[in-house]
């Protein structure tokens, strides 16, 4: 069934792109050229922090705007990612609110940069400080930027996957702009979803402008795990219905003329969801509350026609409040009695000032900046009993990292060139070549050194053949830095020593090989890329047990054989793959787009590695795996990162009506569950996903200038599917769109 769905899907976008095609391949050549323009003359900033054209930019480069957002009528920044090459998102076809996480290029989710106008948003309080795509909203954007590979040396810490920069709108054109659009819709049955948006921009003549946007999402949602009834040791608690409610709110206000550009803008984001215990086990009181306050600001001052100065900085403050109060726990109305609350909270300040200078030929970037984290945790679980709270001394558990006042601070300059040929003649011109250089300071593991050297030529007319070869780390969290959690013995109640935290941890390192070729021609972009990533000093992690015990006879009886748990920088990982990307123009009424990414990795381990002075010598247990590190360990394959193709097909019958169609295709993954039977107490093991394909229709309508509707049908076949194992997906959907934008 699942192949014929495949081929159906397949046969109508072939057929349909074959019909447009013909009819129009006689079509006037002047306005196919108008196209191509538009595409050669696309300015991308982040892949080297000055305005390039991007077919020039020796990178893996994508570009969505604000126009494209709204053609493919996506919901969510996650979903929008997920269509293109080299991305694979965790959750982007789940229940609104549920967790998202992005791999990029094989790369670890914490190893994708995440911008917002220049500045990195991270969640400081997160285990291993990556953010939660879910919390990022499709408002007030202007365009998303994105550069796949390493990017260290431009953006420092986790760049090693690539880097995806979210630039805001500014309002150019004097007098009022308005978007004001809600969408209606449902998933599944039972299920319902609103989201409402609001932008207004006002800019007078002389260059100052402001703007304001509001959105308010919610939804009642399907259960988020899938249904237990056949586990006859899990209770199943019929919570149908997960919801989600969000709030979204910005402001900016900016002043642009021919020398200066000036902006502040403030986001305000507060959401609630339903969550559940874990994989396969519902819970019917959990929710997250979380909000955060981001304050970005910038100024780019043009001092002549070939030198500016760019100043970007932000601030951002985060918390989280996780609450579980009583879950019921059987068909007898019992509960469990326990009131579980934990709270988190980060703090982020960044700055950063650069020079640009071009001229024919040479383009220099010279910059620096410092940035701060800090976190807090604090967490408290009561226990009841039959009729109210047990005194707090006897029966609850209370933690905090107040005490050890987890906070990192780094200080940063970097250097960044592009050489011409034409500086040293005309004769070889069309050779460029790009190399940069960071030093970065952190406070807690000293001074890394990144650098990229990347040479490019131009072949043919219009092709571009390009080779990267970029160094790049990732930083240790908060997190894995501080934790202050300790282990005691059961039989004296005596500590370790050893602390979950590891203040030794040194950072991820990274080398990366990359070439590529992209080529525009007539009205066909084309581009194909082949990388390799070795990842050194990799984050584990890690169990210990006691030394003095042989493995094999670990756990066994009475005895107390567990030494606590802790962070090492353990392993090796290396990734490799090929992407394939393709746009085209047939004619005036039909554009056919696509792209292909294949992946795969290995995990290395040697037991010369461990750092025994924060295990004590104690045997070393991989909590990914359950492997024992007492000799070389390799493990094949990477978990939740399929292999990936999309193709999207869009047809205009008339003026004013849009037919598309877009075709999205994960491979045969694994998945981690925790298993039990994993001696000697249990660790993650791993489990096979199924591929699938899924079909997305909508149809776009304008009814008159001005105003202007979408119906959407997602997953129109209702595949059922799994993203994450134990989890549900959403069904076959159907949103309404109706939109004013004057």
């Amino acid at each position: 069934m699942k192949k014929e769905k495949l081929f159906l899907t397949t046969g109508i976008l072939a057929m349909l792109t074959m019909n447009v095609s013909a009819q129009d391949s006689l079509k006037t050549k002047s306005k196919t050229d108008s196209i191509v323009n538009k595409q050669l003359n696309e300015v991308v900033i982040s892949a080297s922090r000055s305005e390039r054209n991007v077919n020039e930019v020796g990178r893996s480069i994508s570009i969505i705007t604000s126009d494209d957002i709204k053609k493919s009528g996506a919901n969510s920044i996650a979903e929008v990612l997920s269509q293109q090459e080299g991305i694979y998102m965790v959750g982007a076809g789940q229940n609104p609110g549920m967790t998202s996480s992005i791999f990029t290029r094989g790369a670890n989710s914490n190893q994708t940069v995440i911008m917002v106008d220049g500045m990195r948003i991270t969640d400081p309080s997160a285990i291993n400080n990556s953010i939660d795509v879910a919390e990022l909203a499709l408002v007030n954007i202007d365009r998303i930027e994105i550069v796949r590979g390493s990017h260290s040396t431009m953006y420092g810490s986790s760049a090693i996957g690539g880097v995806v920069n979210i630039i805001t709108k500014k309002v150019t054109k004097p007098g009022l702009t308005l978007d004001i659009y809600d969408t209606e819709g449902s998933f599944g049955k039972g299920t319902q979803f609103s989201n409402s948006n609001i932008y207004a921009g006002y800019a007078l003549k002389n260059g100052i402008y402001f703007s304001a946007e509001g959105a308010n999402e919610k939804t009642k949602g399907l259960n988020a795990t899938v249904d237990t009834v056949t586990r006859a040791s899990t209770y199943q608690h019929k919570d149908l219905s997960d919801g989600f409610n969000k709030w979204d709110a910005n402001v900016k206000a900016g002043f642009i003329n021919k020398k200066l550009d000036v902006y502040a803008s403030y986001k305000y984001t507060q959401q609630q969801a339903d969550i559940d215990k874990s994989a396969y086990t519902d819970d019917d009181n959990y929710t997250v509350n979380f909000h955060r306050d981001l304050f970005t600001y910038g100024a780019k001052f043009k001092i002549s026609d070939k030198f500016n100065l760019n100043y970007t900085g932000g601030y951002s403050v985060m918390k989280r409040i996780s609450i579980n109060d009583s879950s019921l726990v059987d068909n007898n109305n019992n509960y469990n009695k326990m009131y579980d609350r934990s709270i988190y909270s980060g703090k982020l300040i960044s700055n950063e000032l650069q020079a640009n200078y071009a001229t024919k030929g040479l383009n220099v970037v010279l910059g620096g900046g410092a940035n701060s984290e800090s976190m807090t945790a604090n967490t408290l679980l009561y226990y009841l009993d039959s009729y109210n709270f047990f005194p707090p001394q006897y029966n609850s558990i209370e933690t905090s990292s107040d005490s050890v006042n987890p906070h990192s601070s780094t200080a940063n300059i970097f250097l960044h060139t592009d050489i011409g040929g034409e500086l040293i003649s005309e004769k070889i011109k069309a050779f460029t070549l790009s190399g940069g250089l960071r030093m970065t300071n952190h406070n807690v593991f000293g001074t890394n050194v990144t650098y990229e050297i990347n040479p490019s030529v131009k072949i043919m007319d219009g092709g571009l053949l390009y080779a990267t070869y970029a160094t790049g780390y990732n930083a240790p969290s908060l997190y894995q830095l501080y934790d202050a959690s300790r282990y005691y013995t059961w039989d004296n109640n005596s500590t370790t020593g050893l602390t979950l935290g590891n203040k030794k941890l040194k950072p991820e390192e990274s080398k990366t090989i990359e070439v590529g070729f992209k080529q525009h021609f007539n009205n066909i972009t084309l581009s194909a890329t082949y990388f390799q990533t070795e990842v050194k000093n990799v984050i584990e992690y890690v169990y210990l047990w006691d030394k003095n015990i042989g493995i094999d006879t670990l756990g066994q009886g009475a005895r107390d054989d567990y030494r606590g748990e802790t962070y090492l920088n353990l392993g090796t990982m290396k990734t490799e793959g090929i992407e394939l990307g393709f746009s085209s123009k047939l004619g005036e009424k039909c554009s056919v787009s696509g792209n292909l990414s294949l992946v795969t990795g290995k995990l290395y381990y040697h037991p010369d590695d461990i750092d025994t002075t924060q295990t004590r010598g104690n045997h070393v247990q991989l909590f990914n795996n359950g492997a024992f590190i007492n000799k070389e360990v390799e493990i094949t394959g990477l978990t939740r990162r399929p292999n990936t193709a999309n193709l999207s097909l869009t047809y205009k019958p008339i003026k004013k009506l849009s037919l598309r169609a877009d075709m999205r295709h994960a491979g045969a993954r694994s998945d981690v569950f925790y298993d039990s039977s994993l001696p000697p107490y249990g660790a993650l093991g791993t489990v096979g996903v199924e591929p699938y394909t899924l079909l997305d229709l909508s149809a776009h309508f304008d009814i008159f200038k001005g105003l202007s509707a979408m119906l959407r049908v997602e997953n129109v076949f209702d595949e059922k599917y799994s993203e994450i194992k134990g989890y549900t997906t959403r069904g076959r959907g159907v949103y309404f769109t109706l939109r004013c934008s004057l």
